[in-house]
């Protein structure tokens, strides 16, 4: 892997705080915006702020999937920011199909962008970027969460309520890595986190 000398530390730990941050409100936003639409009906289309806010999140994940290959280049952080923007289209479109398509769009996403989250951070475990296990607790955990999504899309009751749950989890694990890779910055050591 090629790395600065500080092992791409410095970029990814601002890039890891700024994403877990406004993951987090994200969060709060959509739950907010869901909430004040009649979500009772799977197959009502949401409204645009709703629409809006899907459209951004696998965005927000796209822009930081870029800066991210900017510092650590790695294919597979290129192969996510693809998926990404792809999502972010599928999820626009969603939108208008109601409740039932946007989570299981946002469930087949959740699985491929975990899988590929938790192979950066299988990739990234050496002594200048730590053991990664925030990055690898929430790939796997996207990974997982993803399935159950796409499962419960097929439900008799799906509810977007989750994807506010699912946002503010892999914001507080951005944040926590961003904390890790912050103290070993001030350590100024090798030694694994």
């Amino acid at each position: 892997m090629n790395t600065t000398t500080d092992g791409g530390r410095g970029p990814l730990t601002k890039l890891y705080l700024i994403r877990g941050v406004l993951a987090v409100a994200w969060a709060v936003a959509f739950g907010q915006a869901y909430q004040s639409a009649d979500s009772s009906d799977p197959h009502m289309s949401l409204g645009a702020v709703a629409i809006v806010l899907l459209v951004a999140y696998p965005l927000l994940d796209a822009v930081s999937s870029v800066i991210d290959y900017r510092s650590v280049p790695d294919r597979v952080t290129a192969f996510n920011s693809a998926l990404s923007t792809l999502t972010a289209v599928g999820l626009g479109i969603a939108g208008a199909s109601g409740i039932r398509a946007v989570l299981a769009g946002f469930g087949a996403w959740a699985v491929i962008s975990g899988g590929a989250q938790f192979a950066v951070g299988l990739r990234r475990r050496g002594p200048e970027l730590g053991k990664q296990i925030p990055t690898l607790v929430s790939g796997g955990l996207s990974f997982i969460v993803g399935i159950f999504y796409a499962a419960q899309a097929a439900g008799h009751q799906p509810s977007l309520s989750v994807l506010s749950v699912y946002a503010t989890g892999g914001g507080i694990f951005f944040i926590v890595q961003a904390g890790l890779l912050a103290r070993k910055a001030r350590r100024g050591t090798v030694q694994p986190v």
